[in-house]
């Protein structure tokens, strides 16, 4: 049946998310609590594999546990394998020319809608699953499963209206030029982290906007809260086929995707040992493609604070209370958390004060209990290694922990918010990724302002998230060109978390993965093939040049 031809359209005006705040005695907060009591009574949810719209208890089963409480079990997971993987694959390319032929403004409805529905009607859903099944407090499901998913769908879609604006601006007489602006020839492989349900939603949902088909992989600590997002697109009118849920051993599963022949690009969310390896894997592979696979990946981060010198007592102030929230929001279980603080000399005792009466009000529990500040890390392996790097730190003869320590997963991954001084600019805590709630204090002289901007650079392989805290201008200039490379996210007296979509586009480079930006045109670009067209009118006479005449 032919598409009928419809006018050019403008979209809703896009705005962010507006945020609630969750008082207590507020409607919103009543609401959310009684989201949380029924989730947490019905027991473990059944979570199947999806493909093509049907829905697959494979009987091959995994536990999402409750790392607030990990006797405790949110759902139960049916796991696909190659079998089921190649039936995902078989089923999206299947799905893959009707999807990528709908008119566009067709496939922006779909994530408009999501995004209303996600607004008003799964709001408290989706973030009751996010603090049960992934240790959140009332906040940060707020910013993440609600605010930021809804403003990843809606910004998207603005920006690909935009993308599909850029025609040529020149026609030679007699002829049109155009632009087309294709779905890759072949398939998506997403893979998305536990730690953001936005970002699992918006790792197929970019590509699918744009007219590709996903294979989606989501995080086993994640699964529930990602399956209620695929819920949901499928509620705003996605195809069955487009995108393909398919949960369970990620060697089995991504390694079914990227030996495939239309195997067309990765979007990847999480460590960066991984996606070196998944890189690797597929260059090996790189003969048996249609095309050369578009690798988006944004990975890992030791971010970093540094204070100048000609901060004064309020700006020291200002700096330890942001260096809390950048360090300890979600148990700095984001890929942007600080996790290594550069403070002069001079201002030292000032921010130690600062921070360690703060750090004292810090309050630590289960997502139930919805006001503490901080809940549990995720699983036992993360509890595992974050107790390591404090238990090293304990023994350094560099380092003393002046704040929190404890650790305890008799009941849940409950890590105490930890703060290290170091003398060693080195040490390990300064140097690795942690992924967990352990800031590193390094104090410098300050007249070694600029050696200690390099040291920052130095010290890592990562690039993703820092700020600068200064007072004057001047060295506000000079640090952040002398820091230019060392995030590919940077702040200026504002803490380095907290990237909102529409304001501030989100990746770092180096080890921090490709830098294209999620929440921007640039990662949606890279879902694309273009096609330039050039159509004549006038047909010519001869084939000779004018200047070919004697």
């Amino acid at each position: 049946m032919a598409t009928p031809t419809l006018a050019n359209f403008k979209l809703p005006q896009i705005d962010n998310e507006p945020m609630l705040n969750y008082a207590p005695g507020s409607p919103e907060r009543a609401k959310l609590e009684a989201a949380v009591k029924e989730m947490a009574a019905q027991g473990p949810v059944e979570v199947p594999v999806v493909i093509n719209g049907e829905r697959i208890f494979t009987g091959k089963t995994a536990n999402q546990l409750n790392p607030s409480n990990h006797a405790s079990v949110i759902a139960k997971v049916h796991e696909a394998d190659a079998a089921l993987t190649q039936k995902a694959i078989d089923g999206a390319l299947a799905a893959k020319a009707e999807w990528e032929t709908l008119p566009f403004n067709d496939r922006v409805a779909v994530f408009l809608k999501a995004a209303d529905l996600l607004s008003k009607k799964y709001r408290y859903k989706l973030m009751a699953a996010t603090m049960l099944g992934q240790g959140k407090n009332i906040w940060q499901a707020e910013i993440d499963a609600a605010a930021e998913l809804c403003d990843f769908w809606r910004f998207n879609c603005k920006y690909a209206e935009e993308i599909y604006c850029q025609q040529p601006p020149k026609n030679a007489p007699g002829s049109w030029n155009r632009t087309e602006f294709r779905a890759l020839e072949g398939f998506v492989l997403a893979i998305s982290p536990f730690n953001f349900t936005a970002i699992a939603g918006n790792l197929p949902g970019a590509p699918a906007l744009m007219g590709n088909v996903v294979v989606w992989k989501p995080s086993p600590m994640a699964v529930y809260s990602n399956f209620l997002v695929y819920e949901l697109l499928e509620e705003a009118g996605l195809p069955a086929g487009v995108i393909q849920f398919v949960p369970g051993p990620p060697e089995e599963i991504c390694g079914t995707a990227i030996n495939h022949p239309d195997f067309a690009s990765l979007h990847f969310t999480g460590s960066t040992h991984v996606f070196r390896n998944l890189w690797q894997q597929i260059g090996n592979n790189i003969h048996k493609y249609k095309m050369y696979p578009r690798l988006v990946g944004e990975t890992g981060g030791k971010n970093y604070h540094i204070l100048h010198s000609s901060l004064d007592e309020a700006g020291v102030r200002h700096a330890a209370l942001q260096t809390l929230r950048g360090a300890f929001e979600f148990q700095g279980q984001k890929c942007s958390a600080c996790s290594r603080a550069y403070i002069p000399q001079s201002l030292f005792p000032a921010f130690k004060k600062v921070l360690l009466e703060e750090h004292a009000k810090i309050t630590q529990g289960p997502a139930t209990e919805l006001h503490h500040f901080c809940g549990p890390v995720i699983n036992k392996a993360s509890f595992d290694k974050i107790k390591s790097y404090i238990d090293h730190a304990a023994v350094d003869d560099d380092c003393e922990i002046i704040a929190g320590g404890q650790c305890d997963d008799t009941t849940g991954y409950f890590v105490q918010p930890t703060v290290i001084l170091t003398k060693n600019p080195m040490a390990k805590t300064m140097k690795e990724e942690i992924f967990g709630p352990v800031l590193t204090v390094y104090v410098y002289e300050d007249v070694d302002f600029e050696p200690t901007c390099q040291l920052i650079g130095d010290t890592t392989e990562y690039g993703l998230t820092g700020a600068l805290f200064a007072k004057d201008r001047a060295s506000i200039v000079k640090g952040a060109n002398l820091l230019r490379h060392t995030a590919g996210n940077f702040y200026i007296n504002e803490k380095c978390t907290g990237a909102v979509v529409g304001q501030q586009p989100f990746g770092g480079a180096r080890a921090s993965g490709t830098n294209d930006k999620a929440g921007s045109w640039s990662l949606l670009v890279r879902f694309i093939s273009t096609r330039t067209i050039k159509e004549n009118f006038v047909p010519i006479e001869d084939f000779a040049y004018p200047s070919n005449a004697v």
